[in-house]
Parts: C-alpha cells; structure tokens; sequence
C-alpha cells in the first residue's frame, strides 16, 4: 500500500518559494554545471562504454567509489550487492536529503555508431549477447557525480545531509538473487542517517534536451509477473475427445483475460495491462499435450486497480479452465513486484517552482503516467519522493523516429545531462533551505 506522509508545515511554506528563498545563487550553481559538463561527459563516456548486468556491476562501483572518496566524502560499499551509498554532511542541522542513481545495464548488442559504443558481451540465460546501457543509466550516474561535486562546493550553504544513492539492479536481479531497490530499503539505505525526502530522475530519448516532465501522484506502474499452468490430458492429435485439450484452454484463458481490462476496470480512473508474453506446450503436431505454461505481466497505476486485476487474472483462468475440465495453477507474483512510482503530492507541489526556476517554465511539462515500471517506488513506499523524467533527444529529430529504451538502437544526447545535474542540486538546496 501507498503511504500518505504530511509534510512539516515549514515545508509547506515552500509552495510559495521566490528567488529570495533559493538556498544557493542560482548563477553559482549554473555556472559550476558549466564548467564541470565536458567532466560529465567523460565520465558518462567511460560508463557507456563499459557497462555490467544486474548485480554484476562490480568495476562500476568501484569507478563510482574511488570518485567518491576523491571527493572526501563518507563512502560505504557493497550494499545490496554492488551499490555504492555516499553521506555529504553539512555539520548544521537539517533534513536528510537522498539522490538516486541507477547502474545497471542491459543483455543487449549496441549498433549505434559512436566512438564510446559498448563492446562488452556476456553469457545471459545460456545465450552469447552484447551489454549495452540501453536505457540511460550511464548518464544517470555522471549525473549524479556530478551533482555531488557542486553540492560538496556548496556545503557551507547546506543544512543538514545529503545521502548519494548509487543503487545496482534496477533492471531486475538475476534468477534466484535478490538485488535493486527492494534489497537496498531491507538493508537500511534509508536509514543511519535517516531519510527525509528522496529524488531521482530518468533520461528519456524521446524528449527533447532541456525538457523536464513530471506528474503528481502514479507516474509509473506497479509490475507484476505471473504464470499460469494449465493442466488437461494428454492424448494422440487424431481423436481429440480423449484428452482434456490444454492449448485450446489456455487460448480460451488468454482471450479472458483481455476482459479483466476491458470489461472489470475503470479505465475512466487509472490504466491497466494484463500481457501474455509467452505460451509454450507440447512437443509435436500430433500430439495433445498434458499441460502448457504461460508467462505475463501485469502493470497497473492504482493499487486497488492492482489488487482488482489480481483478483481477476486469478478467478478468469482458474473458472475458464474448470469449465473446459482442466486445471489452472496461478503464480502472481511471478519471481519479483514493483510498487506504483508515486510521486508524493505535497512534495511535487513544493518542489515544482525549483523545476520552473531550473529549466524555465516553457520547459517543465506535466504528463500522462506510463506503464513502464520503476523499483525507484520502493523508496517511495518508505520515505517522500519525486520521480522525473529528463530530456535526452536531439531538438531536431522528431519523436516518433528517436530510438526506443531497451533497443541496440537506443541513444540519448550529452547535452540533457546538464538540466539533470542542475535539478538535482536545485531539488536538494530548496528542500533544504524550506525545511528551517
């Protein structure tokens, strides 16, 4: 379930923030963002070009961390696997603010033509592949070293701590390990010292550079995996009256489940998804098989949607194939869960004149929630948060022709790291200079 937190109402002072109130020169802050960005860069470079799956990413953090240390600040290691955690104290009272990075990259071969191109490759799932970070999480990195270097320049002006959250697995641990988030918030990454707020932030290549987008409450949503096994009767292919049919049930099932969307949710209020993403049984043409499995996702915005669409994916298989005489054996969640990332509704409508005053009002737009997932929510469960997405495409390709996150094709500019290293400094210098 979602947590409801009240903020302080000190913080809520902060609806009304003015260039009066900002807790560093805007002018200093741009201008270290400046002269840094070619430091960005190289660092995102370096990144790109040697990325590590889910819990594997070992000389990453070590990158991560020798920077870290460089900078003097508190660093800790090995948490939840290979996340690298950083404590930047101001040494006056204040807030406890956390920023958060991804690591992680993914099982796929990059065919982009860049000089930083990834040329690593693995053995994932038995099957040879290329490693790509295929969905920005090299620049979320640079970003927030970055980040870290100007709000260390700027400690005299900070109260209370800031927490760098270099977070391994956000991709989904590997098979049979836990990882990301979820291990993260169980270890205590949101504690000693204690959490207040937290922010993070997503590149996004088909948003132009400079753009920032951001919605209040679900912004993306909950995902669950899940399989179905329906059991029948085996029998020869030529007298099919024999058998109890599980692939005739099982097409019966998915075509069911298409109405616990369509016909069961109030898609008026919140959206939803029931996919069935693989159908595997039997082992030849003549052939009627005992059993066949079926894999899926859910994702929903709205966790009584979710717990709704559960209960139907449930009752619409388990009823299909008892009226076909066959059985259905229901695993949801499958192997992992991820909460709605929802963004707190007082913290968002604080903390949205330090996106105006960041990347200029033309350029901060509200929008729709997705359905992609973000294990980001499960420090949002804990603590307050905000979730953004970052522009990363150039302003001259259109939309529909930038390359999609999770493909080879997949590319995002240098240019919008910039805006998110200035956020994520802003983000925590307002949030600090509210809470007095």
């Amino acid at each position: 379930m979602i947590k409801t937190f009240t903020l302080p109402s000190s913080a809520l002072l902060g609806l009304a923030i003015s260039a009066a109130t900002v807790a560093a020169n805007p002018d200093s802050v741009d201008a270290m963002a400046d002269k840094i960005e070619p430091q960005v860069i190289e660092w995102r470079h370096h990144l790109h070009q040697y990325p590590e799956l889910s819990n594997r990413e070992f000389k990453t953090a070590e990158y991560i961390a020798k920077y870290l240390n460089e900078l003097g600040l508190e660093v800790q290691t090995g948490i939840a696997h290979t996340g690298v955690v950083a404590v930047l104290d101001s040494g006056k009272p204040g807030p406890v603010v956390a920023l958060r990075a991804d690591i992680d990259g993914l099982p796929v071969t990059e065919v982009v033509d860049l000089p930083y191109a990834s040329k690593q490759t693995t053995t994932f799932r038995g099957q040879e592949t290329g490693i790509m970070h295929a969905c920005g999480h090299d620049t979320h990195i640079a970003m927030l070293m970055g980040a870290a270097k100007i709000l260390l320049a700027h400690k005299d002006q900070l109260q209370g701590k800031v927490k760098f959250i270099f977070q391994p697995a956000e991709e989904g641990a590997p098979d049979g390990e836990e990882g990301g988030a979820e291990l993260m918030v169980k270890e205590g990454v949101l504690k000693n010292p204690d959490v207040d707020a937290i922010f993070g932030l997503h590149i996004n290549s088909q948003t132009d550079v400079g753009v920032v987008k951001y919605r209040s409450g679900g912004i993306m949503a909950a995902v669950d995996p899940y399989k179905i096994v329906v059991k029948g009767k085996q029998a020869h292919g030529a007298y099919p009256w024999l058998s109890t049919d599980p692939i005739v049930t099982a097409a019966q099932i998915i075509m069911g489940l298409q109405t616990v969307v369509s016909r069961e949710a109030d898609l008026t209020q919140s959206a939803a998804v029931v996919t069935v993403g693989k159908i595997q049984g039997g082992i030849r043409s003549n052939i009627i098989p005992n059993e066949v499995e079926m894999i899926g996702t859910i994702r929903t915005l709205d966790e009584n949607v979710r717990k709704k669409v559960h209960e139907g994916v449930r009752r619409k298989a388990k009823g299909i194939a008892e009226s076909m005489g066959a059985t259905a054996e229901v695993t949801l969640p499958l192997n992992y869960s991820y909460p709605v990332t929802y963004n707190n509704p007082e913290l968002m409508r604080q903390m949205l004149p330090t996106l105006s005053r960041t990347a200029g009002d033309k350029n901060v737009q509200e929008v729709n929630p997705v359905t992609g997932a973000e294990d980001f929510s499960f420090f949002q469960r804990e603590v307050p948060g905000v979730y953004l997405f970052v522009g990363g495409k150039d302003k001259n390709t259109p939309a529909a022709e930038a390359p999609a996150h999770h493909t080879p094709e997949f590319r995002v500019e240098d240019e919008g790291m910039k805006l998110g290293v200035r956020l994520l400094v802003n983000l925590t210098m307002d949030y600090m200079a509210q809470a007095k």
